[in-house]
């Protein structure tokens, strides 16, 4: 039963995490990665997947309560555990690849280390964008966010012209998105044509921001 009790934890601390209860999320997802450190040692094909799963959730639940150090710890071995997992099962297990490495890439801008955020950040928007040109309708969604992540990443370096071409990418993806199910993206289009608009400004284009910034607001005066 312990891969069951595991498998409860870890959903237990994302529901926690949902309502706001963050420290008891943090126990819950700590236990979590204790019992399928285990597994993992005894059966390491068979509960390593889960193990790199259950230390990404950790490092958010870390992150969550301002334990950036201890975050990034989590987000780095999860990264190490699923690198060799996609090698070895591209198919299979680059979707989780990506998503480790968006995750990195987060924590390591809240810990300062923008250059190290960069390169995952980078390498994420490649592996979506692999996945998204393979499968579009699946990936579209993820190489949207990553490009987002990319931007704000590129922008904390001062790369500004690259970060509002990611930017523009990640808009131009969303508009799509938007037009086939408008309920489900146009909260996310309104937020990427601000974060295109604070771009622009970091650049001098105040007046194309001002424009992208009055669509988002129409936009968001206009959802249900």
């Amino acid at each position: 039963y312990t891969p069951n009790l595991a498998m409860s934890l870890n959903n237990l601390a994302a529901f926690l995490s949902e309502v706001g209860e963050w420290n008891e999320a943090l126990v819950a997802a700590r236990k979590a990665v204790e019992l399928y450190r285990g597994l993992a040692e005894a059966s390491p094909q068979a509960y390593t997947p889960d193990l790199a799963a259950s230390l990404n959730n950790l490092a958010k639940r870390f992150s969550a309560v301002g334990e950036r150090n201890e975050a990034l710890e989590a987000a780095r071995e999860a990264v190490r555990l699923r690198r060799p997992l996609a090698e070895a099962s591209p198919q299979a297990y680059t979707p989780d690849l990506a998503a480790s490495l968006t995750n990195l890439a987060n924590i390591l801008s809240e810990v300062g280390k923008q250059d190290e955020a960069l390169v995952a950040a980078r390498e994420a928007v490649a592996l979506y964008r692999g996945l998204a040109e393979a499968s579009p309708q699946a990936y579209t969604p993820n190489l949207a966010g990553a490009l987002t992540n990319l931007a704000n990443r590129l922008s904390e370096v001062g790369e500004r012209n690259e970060a509002l071409v990611a930017a523009r990418e990640a808009l131009e993806a969303y508009r799509v998105l938007a037009e086939a199910s408008p309920q489900a993206y146009t909260p996310a289009q309104a937020a990427s044509l601000n974060n295109l608009a604070n771009h622009l400004s970091e650049v001098g284009e105040s007046e194309k921001a001002l424009e992208f910034k009055r669509e988002a607001r129409q936009l968001a005066d206009d959802l249900p």
